[in-house]
């Protein structure tokens, strides 16, 4: 009852679009940071108390169960976001099927463990890719009405409903991990954030799913759904193709490194990239037949990415040896170089996820395929060579050149489809790019004067360069027209008015 009284205060109706997407966004916001101040400090206390290797065999496991998720992916939630109608009488028929793939996949999945770990040449994560495929049921059994969340701009109770597996997991990680002090420890952790979030499904939203399936209904779902499931298996054979070369080649250490690096470093992409997709969207399809009214949406959307990636990235690279010394210890410093060179393909990244939902919302999902198609061509032509010359700082240069070629296309395609003036594209990149260079570069000349062996001397130094990118923003302000305070007004001023 409690739950049900908070989420009423949050009612969204009456509400413009604008209005609902700015509050929409600022509920995602804070659940990305919630998530990952909790996610941070579950990492740090983690990476102290086990190894490198653990956290390799973690990540092992996670490939696997990744890998059947990708590629039996209905893409029924993106469908039913997109559709205009109304969604009720497909609801059943797309969770029947979840349900019936979860137990097809879990099956797989314990399988299929003995050969995975036997290509890894890591005996020992035959078992955990056997435990950590509950949780596949948990995502299974999780109830289909959450789907109106983020159809609706409901983000409010997204909030409620993802942070309460954020808060279990790492709970039960941190006990475990001071407990047993091994791998398993991530697994509890894991098991334990999927289950809380199945339950509280059904206490945040009143649907009560049953099993029925409709042959029809389904087909129409994956009419849609099928570009969601093409582009989705590319994006994991892109994202996840050099996990599975560093961890086959190199061994579960190596590939413990390299996640750590690319989940440090790639922060901003992750964070901003999961912002854009949950709001922007279902806001985009709202507006799919008003051209003029989406490029305006797009380009704002795409401004205040490249102001905060910009600025996160260049303080990432800067920081990066300083930041694993003191926060994760010297066991971590290998990583260092293909961290920073990662936080440029996460920076690219964060860009090019801007296009996507756009893609998606003109009913265009094709678009994203064909330029994934591109950049896993560059992985696959690249990845071999560039791991066995360079260990994991040569996978990292392949990620980096990957995405680097496949935004451009993105890019020119959401410009073509929103019929925006390149001039307005270009503006909104290259000035938070001149700014993100000036910073870098002084926050280098700053660190030949400053000694960084504390946490305190990295506070400040992370600080003064904050401060001398808003500086520079305002003069861009000021002297450019470059209206970024202005953005950030109206939307605070939107905010308040979908209070």
């Amino acid at each position: 009852m409690k739950i049900k009284k908070l989420i009423g205060n949050f009612n969204n109706s009456g509400k413009s679009l604008s209005q609902r997407v700015v509050r929409g966004g600022f509920w995602v916001f804070l659940l990305r940071i919630t998530q990952q101040l909790f996610n941070f400090v579950r990492l740090v206390i983690l990476a102290r108390i086990l190894s490198p290797n653990d956290f390799g065999l973690m990540g092992i496991a996670l490939l696997t169960m990744a890998t059947l998720d990708t590629f039996s992916q209905t893409g029924f939630q993106q469908a039913l976001i997109q559709k205009k109608e109304d969604i009720k009488p497909y609801l059943d028929s797309a969770w029947t099927v979840l349900v019936l793939r979860g137990f097809i996949l879990f099956a797989i999945l314990f399988s299929i463990a003995p050969y995975v770990a036997s290509f890894f040449n890591a005996p020992e994560a035959k078992l955990i890719i056997q435990v950590i495929g509950l949780a596949i049921l948990f995502q299974a059994f999780t109830n289909i009405g959450v789907v109106y969340f983020q159809k609706e701009l409901e983000f409010n109770k997204q909030f409620i409903y993802q942070i309460s597996g954020t808060l279990a997991d790492f709970a039960v990680a941190i006990s475990a991990a001071l407990i047993l002090r091994s791998v398993w420890a991530l697994v509890f952790g894991l098991l334990a954030g999927n289950a809380v979030r199945c339950f509280v499904s059904y206490l945040i939203h009143p649907y009560r799913p049953h099993l029925n399936l409709d042959l029809g209904k389904a087909k129409e779902l994956f009419s849609f759904g099928k570009w969601v499931l093409g582009s989705s298996i590319l994006v994991f054979l892109i994202t996840q193709g050099d996990d599975i070369f560093v961890g086959k080649l190199l061994g579960a250490t190596a590939l413990g490194f390299y996640q750590m690096a690319y989940t440090i470093s790639n922060i901003p992409a992750t964070e901003i990239t999961h912002v854009i997709s949950q709001v922007t969207f279902p806001a985009y399809s709202k507006l799919q037949d008003n051209i003029s009214k989406l490029r305006e949406a797009y380009l704002k959307v795409l401004q205040v990415t490249a102001f905060l990636s910009f600025p996160i990235a260049g303080l990432i690279f800067v920081l990066a040896p300083d930041f694993t010394k003191i926060f994760l210890g010297e066991k971590w410093m290998p990583m260092v170089p293909a961290m920073q060179i990662l936080v440029f393909a996460g920076l690219v990244r964060s860009i090019a996820a801007t296009t996507g939902p756009v893609f998606h919302a003109v009913g265009k999902p094709k678009i994203d395929t064909k330029w994934q198609i591109i950049r896993l061509l560059v992985l696959a032509a690249l990845i071999y060579p560039f791991t066995i010359k360079w260990g994991i700082l040569g996978t990292s240069i392949v990620v980096f050149l990957s995405i680097f070629v496949s935004n451009i296309g993105f890019s020119f395609d959401a410009i073509k489809i929103t019929k925006c003036r390149f001039i307005e594209f270009s503006k909104v990149i290259v000035l938070p790019l001149i700014n993100g260079m000036v910073m870098v570069s002084s926050m280098f000349i700053l660190k030949t004067y400053i000694n960084i062996t504390g946490i305190l001397n990295f506070i400040l130094l992370l600080s003064v360069g904050i401060l001398i990118y808003l500086a520079i923003i305002y003069i861009f302000d000021k002297h450019l027209n470059y209206n970024m305070r202005q953005l950030l007004r109206e939307n605070i001023i939107s905010f308040r008015k979908g209070l």
